[in-house]
Parts: structure tokens; sequence; C-alpha cells
């Protein structure tokens, strides 16, 4: 019987170049955009709060399923969605139609700029702590024990006996005690001194009026812990 005009059983029709090339880039953004959804997430450091462990522009892997539903454990970077609290943080800017269109694009995949606004800080207390500045010394205690911060940059100025939590003025150092609230964290910039973070109000301030004064990040608004600098590739690391 003649085969001729006919295709085989078990010969596949193939798609045209041009389409097949669409096929494969929409699978890939769908692959790329479910990864970032829903396990890691790429991220640009947005302020100089970290230095030096994160600098401006550094480009960091997040991972979504490092806590849950639970809290941080302290001492980790993690990413955060900044609720009303933190809103002064951003400044407000004009999106041409091309900019809204790729932010709309990000909002949807996860891909490249988006119109989320999220920060980075290192947790340092968890629900129940009680924060404080400073140990005599001048450290931050979490639930009366000094902490070792090996991590800070440059932190504000501090001479015991001389412009300390004590002194006249207070140090700007001088925060708390600050009680951290159920399903709440609170974190602070390794680069303490130009950091905006959950005390930034609070120091330097008599203790008396801080009750209110401290903001903290809901463990829901946590999107994941900060697991390798992956950019520039001469400063990467792992944490």
């Amino acid at each position: 019987m003649s085969t001729v005009g006919r295709t085989s059983a078990g010969e596949r029709r193939r798609l045209p170049l041009w389409l097949a090339t669409l096929v494969n880039v929409v699978v890939a953004v769908a692959v790329v955009a479910l990864v970032q959804m829903f396990l890691v997430k790429v991220y640009s450091v947005p302020s100089g709060s970290m230095e030096t462990t994160l600098n401006v522009g550094d480009r960091i892997l997040v991972n979504r399923l490092a806590y849950g539903a639970g809290a941080p454990p302290r001492g980790e970077i993690v990413v955060f969605g900044a609720d009303a609290a933190w809103e002064q943080e951003f400044l407000a800017t004009e999106q041409d139609a091309a900019e809204q269109v790729l932010r709309g694009f990000g909002d949807l995949t996860g891909i490249g700029p988006s119109n989320e606004k999220f920060l980075v800080k290192r947790v340092i207390g968890i629900p129940g702590d009680t924060v404080e500045c400073c140990s005599p010394e001048g450290a931050v205690m979490v639930n009366g024990q000094a902490l070792a911060e090996d991590y800070l940059h440059e932190d504000f100025d501090f001479v015991p006996g001389t412009l300390d939590c004590a002194s006249t003025p207070v140090s700007f150092r001088c925060f708390g005690p600050v009680g951290v609230p159920e399903d709440k964290v609170l974190v602070l910039g390794d680069h303490r001194s130009t950091s905006s973070d959950s005390v930034a109000t609070c120091r330097g301030r008599d203790r008396q009026a801080q009750v209110s004064c401290a903001r903290f990040v809901s463990t829901a608004d946590v999107v994941g812990k900060v697991v390798v600098k992956a950019w520039p590739p001469s400063d990467w690391r792992a944490f």
C-alpha cells in the first residue's frame, strides 16, 4: 500500500520554529515564576542599613520555605514585606508607562522589578523577648544577656561613664527595654548608626517615654531567610 502523502504513526508533526521558541520561553518564564513564588526568590538590597554584610545593590537569594508559619530565629537576616509602620522608608516616585508594565510583570511573575515594598534586616528579638541597650560596655542585651555582634559596621558613639545610658545627653545607642509581642520580631541593621529599624525612634529617649516607640515585623510579613549573596561574584557568600 502506498504511504505517499501520509504521516507515519511514529512521526510527530514539528511546530514552526517561531512557535516552538515561544512555547519554550513561556515554559521557562512559568518555571522561574513558580520557583520565585514558592521556593527561592532573588532580591536586590535596597539600602545601606546592612553594610557591610550586605551592600546597596547586592543580589541575594531568599529561601521562602525557611520558617513556615513560625518566627525566624535570632541572628538570621530576613527579607520582609513592609506594612504601614514602615511606609516612610519608601520615597514616592512617579513611574512612566514602561516601568509600570515592567513592575506589573514583576508583581505577576516575581521576575524583575515589582511594586512590592520590602526591607532587609537582622532578627534580634523574637516573641516574648525583652531587648534593650545597653550593657555597661555598650552591647545590645536580649533577656538580660549581652550580644556579641561581630557583624556590626558602625554603631552610635558610646563611652562608659561619659556618653552612655545614664549620661546627659544620653548616647543614641541606648533604647528600651522593649518587649517583643506575640507573632512579631524585632529587627536591627548591621550598619546600626544609619539603620531605620525597629527601635530607630526609641534611641536616646527617656526610658519612661518608650512604651510605644518601637515598630515590629509581623511573622506573617517575613518573606524568608537570606541564604546567599549571589552578586557581585567577587563577594559571594552563604549565610
